[in-house]
């Protein structure tokens, strides 16, 4: 979990960090935005030094309050005049330290540009600004009778924006895919202070070059989203939830191949192991075996006949594949209940210890128990508490370390466990990260996955949008890769 490549300055107080004429940018940036747009005292501005992503912080230079793509335009104005790098945030919910500042940097937070614009039944689409939140973009199109499928596991408190940046998952993601699926068009302010639109509500538009998608999960390195226009879908007819408790994590992961083959893809295919399942049932009392070593949860809608066959088939491939239970929720409620075993686990994790380290890898689901058991296998090698669950149907693991950062000894440990998980992960053909993005956590892995000449393109994309390389600084890649010179 390494910081930007900057000196160490953990007050950010330290001169040789402040952009050219500060005095005059912080002048400039309140006669721009109003005082109470623009943040500079320690105590405002600290909570804008970190996100989700535990062990990482760093306190900003100042923190500014933009309401439209024009005032965002004008701070990426002033902040390359001043040589300032700008670091774009909404909700800091990010797991991979997207959000973290970088050392003199300016926090430019979009959550007060939260208008939900527009929901098109007609075209199926809703258009919204970058700090509206991810659940008001599901409930407004519930509303309307239409579904927004990408729901990641912060949806009630993430922004769009930062879903979009990210190209957030979630436990959707199997058979609706994730939020790269559902971007039709974006407003995007590049470093030099350009609005651009890019895609239309058009079904087909391949006019130029696709650079809508460029900027989807491009982690504010590329420029500022302050617009999305989303597809959205029919809302289904119907939903049916199960849980099935298997004594073997290899059983229900032939359970998960059984069923993908017989052609059924369920909305939701969920996973916890045993440690999960005990800290779940410890904080959500909501019935699951303690002894079981693994559980499924499983969610399929659609048409109400088709649900109610699949449910079907999907009860009889766990129970033929060595189920010891299988539990099928009866109401609406009961759903909620069920589908609380596998929401909850983070929060029930968290409570026994200082600091939770959630992961994110994703392989092939044919290496699904495989890397669990590697999971296993490296918590005991380096005397570690590692809990899994994740994506079962698409095979996105999140191995959670439970540890204490004020721990030196430990969190060293925590280092070299991580390593070999991204290790094992590739070995077995897979990314480091499925959903959660590289940021500052997986960026020294990142050249490993790719390779010398793939990583080499996305250096050379970095550095033609933005050439001082101001925009999120130190994420993805180090500083002295995006600043290097040509000759």
């Amino acid at each position: 979990m390494n910081l930007p490549s900057l000196p160490d300055d953990p007050d950010g107080t330290n001169l040789d960090f402040m952009p050219q004429g500060y005095p005059e940018l912080v002048g400039a940036l309140t006669h721009t935005l109003g005082p109470k747009n623009v943040l500079t005292s320690t105590e405002d501005i600290l909570p804008y030094g970190f996100d989700g992503t535990a062990a990482l912080k760093q306190r900003p230079l100042a923190v500014v309050f933009a309401r439209d793509a024009a005032q965002v335009s004008a701070v990426l104005k002033l902040a390359r005049v001043h040589r300032a790098p700008v670091v774009t945030r909404g909700s800091g919910t990010g797991l991979s330290g997207g959000s973290v500042p970088v050392a003199g940097a300016i926090v430019l937070c979009l959550v007060q540009m939260d208008r939900i614009m527009e929901v098109d039944a007609a075209n199926l689409t809703l258009r919204a600004e970058a700090g509206a939140i991810t659940q008001r973009i599901f409930d407004e199109a519930d509303a309307a009778g239409l579904f927004y499928p990408p729901d990641p596991g912060s949806m009630k408190i993430s922004t769009i924006g930062g879903n979009v940046a990210e190209n957030s998952g979630g436990l959707r993601g199997l058979k609706y895919g994730v939020t790269r699926d559902y971007v039709m068009g974006l407003e995007v302010v590049l470093a030099d202070g350009s609005i651009c639109w890019l895609g239309s509500k058009c079904v087909k538009d391949v006019a130029g070059y696709n650079l809508r998608d460029l900027f989807v999960g491009s982690e504010g390195t590329l420029g500022v989203i302050t617009q999305v226009l989303l597809k959205l879908l029919p809302k289904p007819a119907a939903r049916q939830t199960l849980l099935a408790t298997f004594a073997r994590m290899d059983a229900a992961a032939e359970t998960v191949s059984s069923i993908i083959a017989a052609k059924i893809i369920p909305c939701t295919l969920e996973f916890l192991d045993r440690k999960t399942i005990q800290c779940v049932e410890d904080f959500a009392k909501v019935g699951l075996p303690r002894d079981a070593e693994a559980i499924l949860l499983i969610e399929t809608d659609g048409h109400p006949a088709a649900v109610v066959d699949e449910a079907l088939k999907v009860e009889e491939l766990c129970r033929s594949h060595g189920a010891t239970t299988v539990r099928r929720a009866a109401s609406a409620a009961e759903a909620v209940q069920l589908a609380t075993a596998r929401r909850s686990a983070f929060s029930a994790l968290a409570r026994l210890r200082p600091t939770t380290i959630l992961e994110d890898v994703t392989v092939p689901r044919s290496e699904l128990a495989g890397m669990i058991r590697e999971v296993e296998t490296i918590a005991v090698k380096h005397r570690l508490n590692i809990a899994t669950f994740g994506h079962f149907g698409d095979g996105n693991l999140h191995p959670t370390i439970l540890t204490d950062e004020r721990d030196t000894e430990e969190m060293q440990r925590v280092e070299h466990a991580f390593a070999d998980i991204v290790a094992a992960t590739l070995a077995r053909g897979g990314t480091i990260t499925g959903e959660h993005g590289v940021g500052l956590a997986k960026k020294p892995f990142l050249k490993r996955q790719l390779g010398d000449a793939s990583y080499e393109l996305l250096r050379l994309v970095k550095r033609s949008l933005d050439p001082d390389g101001l925009l999120n600084p130190g994420k993805i890649f180090d500083l002295s890769e995006t600043l290097q010179s040509d000759e």
